[in-house]
């Protein structure tokens, strides 16, 4: 029989997909499982952007130019130039989704073999796009104690050799929910342009700040246009995963070329995805306070049942729909699976990501698992008491 590849072998499982089937097993055995191990919303996809999408009318579903249509990138830019972004359509390339635009983006301006830093925990798929372009992750360990703030610069430094190219943050930070500052910001910005390194900017999550909390892009800071490159998508924004539409921004027009010709080697981003991204971006500003509103409840809710709990910690993020908690447990992996194979609490049982996948660090996470905010405070406070039934029954519990 022929074998796989060695990057095949060395792929990793997603850490949020992973346990899938011992769920389906759970449901197939009549239990309900409450799912927050993965960020999808149950907010309700803005009218504007179904209505573009029911009131299409070509007649040939053809090719879109592989940069993204003009029509859509310029909304875009209209949008972004909302925020302070003060870019052109020409600086901004149309992806599959925020994966193609992480994948694309590393292959533009990372060498094999060549290392980007990240501090983790960090979204566990960048480990992926990581090993699909022969690039070396090099963690950067941030903890649980002081909410996941990013490390000292000095750490950092610490790791810069000769073949580190970029750093790259999520902000706010999908696992942590961490939203970093503009003081944290600045910092970075004055690493990059010590080494000549690229700053990407993972900004799924950049409506999803809390408490009157300022988000601040990179791109807000002066003197960095040529070192920074945004990655962005409408998924979570517009609570539309599955249109599968992301972009990346950047001014470095070099950059820009490059990832054309990666993006003409896919030939071109949906039609269809386009059309309702165009009307999207005409979402009223009410939508997104209510959005706001709402998660701001479910985040309180969560994290004031978990610190409740004996034992657990978990830190009150400023942003994303996440959180990471540490469980008085033996094994996240373990705990995830067994929660789902042999408890029970009135017929359900909850789904959460084991931490482990969203660090690189040998041993790390190991005590702690990932929530997303993505359900009812009713199903979230039936979750929790779930949860801590659990934890009361877990053979692997660490505290007496």
């Amino acid at each position: 029989m022929p074998r796989i590849s060695e990057k095949g072998v060395q792929m990793p499982a997603s850490p949020i997909r992973k346990l899938t089937p011992f769920a389906d097993q759970a449901k197939r055995d009549g239990k309900k499982v409450y799912h927050l191990n993965i960020g999808q919303p149950d907010i309700a996809t803005p009218e504007v952007m179904l209505n573009a999408i029911k009131n299409i009318t070509f007649n040939v579903w053809a090719y879109t130019p592989s940069e993204g249509t003009l029509s859509y990138r310029t909304k875009l830019a209209e949008y972004y130039n909302k925020l302070g972004y003060n870019i052109t359509p020409e600086d901004i390339l149309v992806t599959v989704g925020g994966s193609e635009a992480i994948t694309i983006a590393m292959q533009t301006c990372i060498n094999e073999g060549d290392e980007i830093i990240v501090p983790e925990p960090f979204y566990a798929n960048y480990n992926g796009f990581a090993c699909m372009s022969n690039i070396v992750v090099k963690p950067i360990l941030s903890h649980i104690e002081n909410g996941f703030a990013l490390p000292p610069i000095a750490d950092f430094e610490k790791l810069i050799t000769s073949k580190t190219r970029g750093i790259i943050i999520c902000n706010p930070n999908n696992p942590t929910g961490y939203l970093y500052s503009r003081e944290e910001l600045e910092a970075l910005k004055e690493l990059c342009l010590k080494y000549d390194l690229f700053l990407f900017s993972d900004e799924a999550y950049r409506e999803f700040c809390y408490d009157g909390r300022e988000f601040i892009s990179p791109l807000y800071l002066d003197g960095l246009d040529e070192n920074v490159v945004v990655i962005d998508t409408v998924s979570k924004r517009y609570s539309a995963c599955g249109a599968r539409l992301g972009c990346i921004i950047t001014k470095n027009k070099e950059v820009i070329q490059s990832a054309l010709k990666f993006a003409q080697a896919r030939l071109s981003p949906g039609m269809v995805e386009q059309i309702a991204g165009t009307a999207a971006v005409d979402t009223p500003d009410s939508y997104f306070k209510e959005v706001n509103k709402e998660y701001t409840l479910r985040r309180n809710t969560l994290v004031n049942r978990l610190n409740a709990i004996e034992g657990v910690f978990c830190p009150n993020p400023g942003g994303a729909f996440y959180v990471v908690a540490k469980l008085p447990i033996d094994d996240a992996d373990k705990f995830c699976q067994w929660i789902l194979e042999s408890f029970t609490h009135n017929n359900a049982t909850i789904m959460m990501a084991p931490a482990t996948g969203f660090y690189s660090t040998e041993g790390s996470g190991k005590n702690e698992v990932r929530m997303a905010y993505v359900l009812n405070t009713t199903d979230l406070n039936m979750a929790m008491d779930c949860l801590d039934i659990a934890l009361k029954q877990y053979p692997g519990r660490t505290i007496a």
